[in-house]
């Protein structure tokens, strides 16, 4: 099968905006927050048992990134694999940062107690790497995805190739969950113990869409999107059931949570497998585009809306508010931050690692002429 451009999968940008959407219900509904006042359960007519379960929008994002990072990874250079991604990460996320920061300093010091130093280090991305905990929660996603970039990076130095492909996607879980079991903290750290699982059945998908998903060729990337989707519900579940009863005062069910966690592949074998892949419509890909900016600042703008309008409207009326805010400020993330500094960012990054790959080549070159060149 060739590797000609494929168009884009507006459906997945589709699919993405709800797993975002589910995540921010379950900020605004699901989790308890002082935002609401006393009753929060009572006012919302205890829709937080069922928002709860959109905690898992994470676990499709990751199943998505899975397939979309191989997709744009494959057949491409790995200083275009990096500045793409670098491009696409940071600029949005300077800005949440900066904004979430100034609104919980100066203005809502109530929502989340951080410093300024707490803000500076948060714009590296890797506060998770130095023990510095993060302005908004949701930023523990991104270090999750930063540490498959860098593997999909060594990946693409080491060159992607379909049998290699499936090799990671069936070794590379049971190797980050032995590491893990044997007290190996930053290998399995490296490798993502706890989400590895989830990213595999990503990369098994593409796999299944690049070389076709039936005949005998298609049955070992099967056996790896089942196995890999096993997996993640024994690591995930357990965990996230008491982390729901914790924030939300709900007791989750967790035949329901495991469910949804094989939902999480099924969605998206449904969406790249089917006809539905063929759906072309530019007001998926706008939602797609939102998808990003809105998990990035959501949280605290959004519960700081509610917290302004909760005490005097009835809750439905504070929550669309709340919703309809925090769309409009991922909108304006998007199309002032976005659409003109991701394309610079992502110049400046080529430039730049291309630069470095010369400058190293040249010394290497070099290195042989100078030793010939000393008397």
């Amino acid at each position: 099968m060739t590797d000609a451009p494929r168009p884009r999968l507006a459906a997945l940008d589709a699919l993405r905006f709800a797993a975002a959407a589910a995540v921010v219900l379950y900020h605004f509904t699901g989790r308890t927050s002082s935002a609401w006042g006393a009753g929060q359960a009572d006012r919302l007519g205890g829709m937080g048992r069922w928002t709860a379960y959109g905690s898992l929008g994470p676990e499709l994002f990751f199943v998505i990134s899975g397939f979309v990072i191989l997709l744009t990874a494959w057949g491409r250079p790995t200083a275009q694999v990096v500045a793409s991604r670098v491009a696409r990460l940071y600029p949005a996320y300077w800005v949440a940062v900066l904004a979430t920061g100034a609104l919980l300093l100066l203005v809502w010091p109530e929502g989340k107690a951080i410093t300024p130093h707490q803000v500076l280090v948060n714009l590296t991305m890797l506060q998770s790497a130095v023990g510095v905990a993060p302005v908004d929660g949701v930023y523990w996603t991104l270090w999750t995805e930063l540490r498959f970039y860098l593997l999909v990076a060594v990946f693409s130095l080491v060159g992607i190739t379909r049998r290699r492909v499936l090799a990671v996607a069936l070794v590379w879980p049971w190797a980050a969950l032995a590491a893990e079991h044997l007290g190996a903290s930053g290998v399995a750290t490296l490798l993502i113990s706890d989400y590895a699982p989830l990213f595999a059945a990503g990369m098994a998908l593409f796999v299944l869409v690049r070389d076709g998903a039936s005949g005998r060729a298609a049955v070992l990337p099967w056996v790896a999107v089942v196995v890999a989707t096993g997996l993640a519900v024994a690591l995930v579940v357990p965990s996230r059931l008491a982390v729901l009863e914790r924030t939300t005062g709900y007791l989750p069910s967790a035949t329901l949570l495991r469910l949804a966690v094989v939902g999480c592949v099924a969605l998206v074998a449904v969406v790249v497998l089917t006809r539905v892949s063929r759906w072309q419509h530019a007001g998926l890909v706008t939602l797609g585009t939102l998808t990003y900016p809105l998990y990035l600042v959501h949280e605290y703008w959004g519960l700081a809306i509610v917290r302004l309008v909760a005490a005097h409207a009835p809750a439905a009326v504070a929550l669309g508010l709340a919703l309809l805010g925090v769309t409009v400020l991922a909108w304006a993330v998007h199309r002032y931050v976005e659409v003109p500094c991701g394309p610079w960012l992502r110049r400046v990054t080529l430039v730049a690692l291309e630069g470095g790959r010369a400058v190293v080549l040249d010394r290497v070159m070099r290195g042989p002429r100078l030793v010939q060149a000393m008397p």
